[in-house]
């Protein structure tokens, strides 16, 4: 990585849309803007909905690191009792969906566990002009 971009959000549902704001702009000349602004949007609201990062003075960190033809877009939370999982369509339980779409847009995402919580990521590459 080259470059890295990042900034610690609140974690409050509506810090979500500030996320996507906030990664769509660093973007704006890069390109893929619109699949960035959904990876984000889908790893912040899983930060908020499943981990400490939700409760009452919580927070989750986004950071942008640039590669030479990569961009990734990580969410920091700080943990709670579950893994982040990828659920298959057909799964009864809450959850684990959103996963699905990071997958979809990104060449490729994953999860590390933290000491103090659980970092997710996922690489998009730059579009050919």
């Amino acid at each position: 990585m080259l470059t890295k971009w990042g900034r610690a959000f609140p974690g409050l549902p509506e810090q979500v849309a500030e996320a996507r704001h906030f990664v769509a702009g660093v973007l704006r000349e890069w390109g893929r803007v619109d699949e960035a602004a959904l990876i984000v949007g889908e790893l912040a609201a899983n930060a908020v909905r499943h981990t400490l990062s939700g409760k009452a003075g919580g927070w989750f960190l986004v950071v942008v690191g640039f590669g030479a033809d990569f961009v990734r877009i990580e969410v920091i939370d700080q943990g709670g009792d579950g893994v982040p999982t990828m659920r298959d369509a057909s799964s009864l339980e809450e959850g684990g969906r959103g996963l699905m779409l990071v997958a979809a847009c990104a060449k490729d995402w994953g999860a590390k566990a933290l000491p103090q919580g659980f970092s997710v990521w996922a690489d998009l590459v730059r579009e050919e002009a």
